[in-house]
């Protein structure tokens, strides 16, 4: 028998639900073929099989919590003639070693004067988790990031409670019969909790406000219409909106560097690196890849990396480590017909920039009134951290950027 085991799921992660089995016991198998889908905060994972031949038995069904090194199940080799006249058919085969079960090591005494990591402070900051209730494995009872990570990782699985005054509970009404056969109930994701609970997060935690301006995007339009064919044919993707976007956010940051800034206790942690987040919308949920070093990145690049990581998380097949670190947002809800919206932030990140759908409004240009493509920006920002001054500021840079495109290249 070949086992089926629950892969390392990344650095941050340590458990999964089950999605869905794509075989059922009796089925044949070829080696490295999808079996069985997994579902975590951040991504969906496909586990592959180990070796072919036939399903015998699935040990975790669809919905199960399980964590790395959990038996998922077991495949009855009976395909290769090496298979048969293996002596232990219990163990997997040498090339897809077995993955350890995390040990459970007993954590050493954890001093109270013992100081906490950078990396361990901004995760509490961040989950809202104190690190003293957290069982700390490093040296001298310490707690260590992996630490911080596993308690971040727990607290996410449990259902996410919503606070509600004392007054203001109520309790839901009896549904009637004829309704309630209508009715279907279907248990959150993991995405979808997680989602739930760090916009929650970021509306108890941070001071949100957003300010609003309007940009005319002729200009960029009409770049795009000028230079669309030839910029495809030398990059291989098309020519779109958020790749300019990126850039004069970029250039907005570098003038204003508290939007590109983070609380972390009591200190404000200023980022001289520009990694932005674009906020994808796919059937799972939202999630944000992070292109990172916007600052060195030409439009081409810029534009290809938007274009891959918008694929991969329709598909289900972006990295953890593609959607962590990022310092500045972008959200687009223009594509869904959006004119006007108030983003909320993506912690501990200070700003988020909501872009909408263009639309044609006469617009007073030089005493005469002419009809323009006009879209309406949106900046949300912790007002801790970024004064009412700098985010208008900021908006206004971006808005410069943007009418008058040539700013991007002479860096004005």
């Amino acid at each position: 028998m070949a086992e089926i085991r629950v892969p390392a799921l990344g650095e941050s992660v340590t458990e999964a639900t089950i999605g869905k089995w794509f075989k059922k016991p009796g089925d044949a198998v070829a080696v490295d073929e999808p079996l069985v889908e997994l579902e975590t905060d951040k991504v969906t994972i496909e586990v592959p099989a180990p070796a072919a031949g036939v399903l015998a038995d699935i040990a975790a069904k669809d919905g199960d919590t399980v964590a790395v090194g959990t038996l998922l199940g077991q495949i009855k080799e009976g395909v290769a003639p090496a298979a048969k006249a293996a002596p232990a058919a219990t163990s997997p085969t040498p090339s897809q070693p077995q993955p350890a079960p995390p040990l459970q090591a007993a954590p050493a005494a954890k001093s109270a004067d013992a100081p906490l990591a950078p990396s361990v402070r901004k995760l509490a900051a961040e989950s809202g988790i104190d690190a003293a209730s957290v069982a700390g494995t490093g040296k001298d009872g310490r707690v260590s990031k992996g630490d911080m990570l596993a308690a971040i990782e727990r607290a996410a699985a449990q259902p996410t409670p919503v606070a509600t005054p004392a007054a203001a509970v109520q309790v839901r009404a009896p549904t009637p019969t004829d309704d309630a056969a209508r009715e279907e109930r279907v248990r959150m994701t993991r995405l979808r909790q997680t989602i739930a609970r760090r916009l929650k997060d970021a509306q108890n935690t941070s001071a949100m406000l957003t300010t609003f301006n309007e940009v005319d995007m002729s200009a960029i339009m009409g770049l795009r219409t000028q230079y669309r064919d030839l910029f495809e044919k030398k990059h291989g993707v098309k020519l779109g909106f958020m790749g300019f976007f990126v850039r004069a956010c970029v250039q907005a940051l570098q003038e204003i560097p508290s939007v590109n800034a983070e609380i972390d206790g009591a200190d404000i942690v200023y980022k001289n690196y520009y990694h932005i987040g674009i906020a994808v919308g796919t059937q799972r949920g939202l999630v944000v890849p992070v292109v990172r070093d916007c600052d060195q990145k030409s439009l081409g690049e810029i534009e290809k990396a938007i274009a891959d990581f918008g694929s991969r998380a329709r598909d289900g097949t972006l990295k953890i480590e593609e959607m962590l670190g990022g310092t500045f947002t972008i959200t687009n809800g223009g594509v869904y017909g959006s004119l006007m919206s108030t983003p909320i932030l993506n912690a501990p990140q200070s700003g988020i920039l909501g872009m909408h759908k263009i639309q044609e409004r006469p617009m007073a240009v030089a005493g005469r009134v002419e009809v323009r493509q006009m879209m309406y920006l949106a900046l949300s920002y912790d007002h801790r951290l970024v004064d009412g001054r700098e985010a208008v500021t900021f908006l206004v840079r971006v808005k410069e950027c943007l009418e008058d495109p040539a700013r991007l290249v002479l860096d004005l």
